[in-house]
């Protein structure tokens, strides 16, 4: 059930930002790839380009979080040495060891501040954020860095056969910087976590024949690519979607209208229009990129809060709802009042 936080202290987010690879990937481009077209693509998802990264010019997950990192920390007018964790919420991590947090700290000039990665797919900024304030309550952290990155073009096909996944995905990092203050009115409200682990293979990547589920091993044999049943994942995000946000207002004690922004993670244009006209909610509060950045997993919910922050949109007392839903399956929302 979703919890409403008893705050020992405040948490307040002072700096927000992000970073994208180079290269734009528009569906005209796709078009020369893959039987699709730029009309097709726009009608089923609202995404007219994306990012990608050039990992053979060093455009590699790392690369990503450190510019975003380092636009965070110039935002919030810290240095690197003031933070006492780095959480990186990735599912592309560039080695099985050392997390990619570690060198993260190092290439910023973090010092010796607490780092690691942080798996939950499309939903890993949002648990990050939920982990980063219970962390600040608790310990002795007082400047807390959570990014999320992903490079997941790395793995889906260019191709026709994989199609239904490289439409959607796209290259970035994205994130903020915690600190505690004295002012407990500033941080999480209500939260929520949750997890469907029997239908792991709606969404996952094999690295063995071992991981391939029973349907794939029959056919779809590919390692180390996105293997995603589609169908199942949207109907799981439009079931889940909405009732995650209202069970967490009713935690929470706040209405729909009571909060200033939604920022959600962007899958697909159809679900976020859903869940608008099931809280009936104005444009302006739930924002949508998806069709200027696809679906960036992890790096998808800081984005959208880069983007309200450089609209001049992003004001201290205001409540923003942050909401994620993907691979796991896993589903959550963090309530914050700013």
């Amino acid at each position: 059930m979703p919890i409403n936080a008893n705050a020992l202290s405040g948490v307040e987010i002072v700096g927000i930002g992000a970073h994208t690879p180079d290269k734009v990937l528009t569906n005209k481009d796709l078009e020369s790839m893959m039987d699709t077209s730029d009309e097709w693509i726009q009608q089923r998802t609202g995404i007219k380009q994306r990012y990608r990264a050039d990992h053979e010019n060093g455009e590699t997950v790392l690369y990503l979080a450190k510019g975003a990192l380092e636009k965070t920390l110039a935002d919030a007018k810290m240095a690197p040495t003031d933070l006492d964790l780095v959480i990186l919420a990735t599912m592309s991590q560039e080695m099985t060891c050392p997390p990619t947090a570690c060198r993260l700290v190092n290439m910023v000039g973090a010092g010796n501040a607490g780092a690691w990665d942080f798996s939950a797919a499309c939903c890993g900024f949002v648990f990050a954020m939920n982990n980063a304030y219970g962390l600040m309550q608790t310990g002795n952290y007082n400047n807390v860095a959570v990014i999320g990155a992903d490079t997941l073009t790395q793995s889906v096909e260019f191709n026709t056969h994989g199609r239904g996944a490289a439409i959607l995905f796209g290259d970035a990092a994205a994130g903020v910087i915690l600190r505690k203050t004295d002012d407990t009115s500033k941080g999480i409200l209500g939260q929520a976590m949750h997890s469907d682990g029997a239908r792991w293979d709606d969404l996952y990547i094999p690295k063995t024949v071992h991981d391939l589920n029973e349907a794939d091993r029959e056919g779809n044999t590919q390692l180390n690519v996105l293997h995603m049943n589609g169908a199942g994942v949207f109907r799981f995000a439009v079931g889940t979607f909405s009732k995650v946000i209202g069970d967490t207002l009713d935690a929470a004690g706040v209405s729909a209208d009571e909060v200033d922004h939604y920022v959600c993670h962007q899958s697909n244009r159809r679900i976020l229009d859903a869940a608008k006209e099931r809280f009936g909610l104005a444009d302006e509060k739930l924002h949508v990129n998806i069709d200027r950045f696809g679906n960036t997993v992890a790096a998808s919910v800081p984005l959208v809060l880069n983007d309200l922050r450089e609209a001049g949109r992003v004001h201290a007392g205001q409540r923003v709802m942050f909401v994620g839903f993907g691979g796991g399956l896993t589903w959550g929302t963090s309530l914050w009042q700013i």
